[in-house]
């Protein structure tokens, strides 16, 4: 059996093909094609079965990496939305809270108010209304209203709309029905409710984020039943699994309802990826740097468990976003961002990219302004004619002539202004790790920075020193690595319900009933999935607080059952994040069950994590700092296909292969591990 992955990035799409029976995998990378994303996917992974030598036809499933809904938000090209909303309650997605992004500014946008998701004009308001404390009915569900409002919506042209009643949280009933109707009157149109999406208090958050589902929910639709179908007429007759942002994998059916949790995808998948590689290695504490052509994503793992965001670190573009994600920062430095002069005179890289069309001026497809790739080239930290394992040659001349427009510009040369390109961009990735571990009371210093994607390995070991970090792990394939992520990937669903009990007054029955329920609910979904009930792990955990206090902290429960005993975690909690602990009441606000079906571990067979061998040997002129002054040494050019197991690679050296390079600056050794992972550490 063979099972495939696919990520589609902003310039490369990834693809990995695994066969299970002879443990062997097959890496390939192809041009994105943003205008249709499937495009590129279908292409390549016909060309991955071509060079792995099968029939499409073996293929069992196919795991896959969206940026589809992520672009849908980030560009603001989604569906026309219209709300359902309890009545008084129409601006609610509109004022947000008293909290503004910017607290002393005047002239900030404000980005749910400046581009909403649904206009004030496609808002409709009905008579419901339930009570605060446990969702009773206070006003029943004017049904008549709601017909009326979905008649107006219907002759405005919405294409989706989002039900968000007040307390849905605690009763869904009158959420539910409303969607009935709207159903009924408005056939084909996308509709959500805020208590299937995002059942928690907090109205703001909850309504949002239903509206972000509606809004990026048909074109995801779309998106993923013309990819099912492209994978059926190729002969792939197995299912499509999509990559959500808490980390897990789902069935296309289940992403295309909830699209809102697809939201950091591929950048999810890369974690993962990273994880796996350095697990291999026997590394459990990470910092992951996945920079790719168009951003970098930094991602945590403590002892081997990968770090999920919080409740109020989960915004996305500016709006917030109330869904399980893995905890991912993101800063838009690239292979193809693009070195500028700003019009105070400063010096800046990113955030505007290059993309995949025309690409970096390296790329000989039209680019004219500098970027990250460019200066990489004119340093001669890539090999022109090894790049992409040769199958796509760099233009050096072409990245000479606009840097050295860049250099005219800024008066100073042309190699300095390049190491000008990669110094800024360095230590904006390296200034984005201190704010996920130093700002957080993290000390990188004792963590492994796992570099990947694209041109992680570029840049990873200046970044690793600009943070004291002594170890830098580059995974078997640094440029695959999220496509890698999926392959090594359980399916994974989360459910969280708001309780709200506090003090004397919290029912540990009640809410192990709650648990009980919803953890059965995920467990039918798995099975469903056709996972067996013993590879079903459930895990539960409530957010907690104490009295008064504006936002929670998770508290993980043993055996997923709550009892009174394992509040006293929580003040060990409080003291550990917060540095003390009080002896007020405490605050059940959610409780949170996820439940992972595990698949088959990734195991491939010995070699099999040996790269492609890229006949790069010799050497050439690199542009390192020595002493503080920028000079030409002469680099070696190391093929990582011809390493053995523990041999050791001494700075300055640019190691290749198909998908990634690696650069070891003068002081550095590589040193290649028996997992097929590269060390790189320090000489010093």
């Amino acid at each position: 059996m063979c099972i495939a992955g696919v990520d589609i990035g902003g310039t490369f799409t990834d693809l990995m093909l695994f066969d299970e029976d002879e443990g062997s995998l097959v890496a390939h990378k192809v041009r994105s094609t943003p205008e249709d994303p499937g495009l590129a996917m279908i292409s390549g992974i016909r060309e991955l079965c071509e060079k792995a030598g099968i029939e499409p036809s073996r293929v069992e499933t196919v795991f896959h990496g969206t940026t589809v809904a992520t672009n849908a938000l980030l560009e603001h090209r989604g569906a026309r939305v219209g709300m359902v909303t309890t009545a008084g309650f129409r601006d609610v997605v509109h004022i947000g809270r008293h909290q503004r992004p910017q607290h002393y500014s005047i002239r900030q946008e404000i980005p749910w108010q400046n581009q909403p998701f649904a206009r004030r004009a496609d808002r409709k308001v009905v008579t419901e209304r339930l009570g605060a404390g446990g969702g009773e009915v206070i006003t029943p569900l004017a049904e008549d209203e709601v017909r009326t409002a979905a008649r107006e919506l219907r002759e405005q042209g919405v294409e989706a709309v989002a039900v968000c009643f007040l307390f849905s949280y605690l009763n869904p009933d009158h959420e539910l029905r409303a969607a009935e109707i709207l159903r009924e009157e408005l056939p084909g149109a996308f509709v959500t409710t805020s208590a299937e999406v995002a059942p928690q208090f907090r109205e703001f958050e909850r309504f949002m984020t239903a509206a972000i589902n509606a809004f990026v929910g048909p074109g995801t639709g779309d998106y993923l039943l013309a990819l099912a179908r492209a994978l059926e007429s190729m002969g792939i007759g197995g299912e499509l699994r999509i990559m959500m942002s808490n980390g897990g994998l789902s069935s296309a059916s289940t992403a295309g309802e909830r699209p809102v949790t697809l939201l950091m995808s591929g950048p999810t998948a890369g974690v993962l990826g990273g994880a796996w590689a350095a697990e291999l290695a026997d590394r459990s504490s990470l910092i992951t740097f996945d920079m790719g052509g168009t951003s970098t994503d930094i991602g945590i793992v403590c002892e081997g468990q990968v770090t999920e965001a919080s409740a109020r670190d989960t915004w996305l573009a500016g709006y917030p976003v109330m869904v399980p994600m893995v905890d991912l920062h993101t800063i838009g430095h690239g292979g193809g961002s693009i070195a500028h002069v700003d019009d105070g005179g400063g010096f800046r890289v990113g955030p505007r990219s290059a993309g995949a069309d025309p690409g970096p001026a390296a790329y000989g497809l039209g680019g004219t302004e500098a970027t990250i790739t460019d200066a990489n080239l004119v340093l001669g930290r890539l090999v022109p004619d090894r790049f992409l394992g040769g199958t796509m040659g760099l233009d050096a001349a072409a990245s000479e002539a606009v840097v050295g427009e860049l250099a005219a510009e800024v008066g100073l040369s042309l190699h300095d202004t390049a190491e000008g390109i990669i110094r800024l961009a360095n230590e904006g990735m390296a200034q984005a790790i201190r704010s996920r571990t130093v700002q957080k009371g993290i000390d990188p210093r004792t963590f492994t920075l796992v570099a990947f994607g694209g041109a992680g390995p570029l840049h990873a070991v200046e970044v690793a020193a600009a943070l004291e970090i002594a170890e830098v792990l580059i995974p078997p394939f640094p440029g695959i690595t999220c496509a890698v992520g999926l392959l090594a990937s359980d399916l994974k669903y989360d459910r969280m319900r708001t309780v709200l009990q506090s003090g004397a007054g919290i029912d540990a029955a009640s809410i192990n009933r709650e648990l009980a329920a919803t953890a059965e609910e995920l467990r039918e979904a798995l099975r469903g999935d056709g996972i067996d009930a013993d590879a079903i792990e459930v895990r539960a955990s409530l957010d907690c607080r104490y009295l008064g206090q504006g936002y929670e902290l998770r508290l993980p429960l043993a055996e997923a059952r709550f009892s009174s005993a394992d509040l006293d975690g929580f003040h060990q909690l409080h003291a550990r994040e917060y540095g003390y602990s009080r002896n007020d009441p405490i605050e059940i606000v959610n409780l949170r069950i996820t439940a992972l079906g595990a698949r088959p571990a990734l195991q491939p067979a010995t070699g099999a994590l040996r790269p492609e061998a890229t006949a790069a040997s010799g050497s050439g002129d690199g542009w390192f700092r020595d002493g503080g002054a920028l000079v030409c040494q002469r680099t070696a050019y190391v093929d990582r296909a011809v390493l053995s197991p523990r041999e050791e690679v001494e700075g300055p050296a640019v190691i290749c292969q198909p998908d990634s390079t690696v650069v070891v600056p003068p002081g550095w050794c590589g040193t290649a591990h028996e997992s097929g992972s590269l060390i790189l550490r320090s000489e010093a």
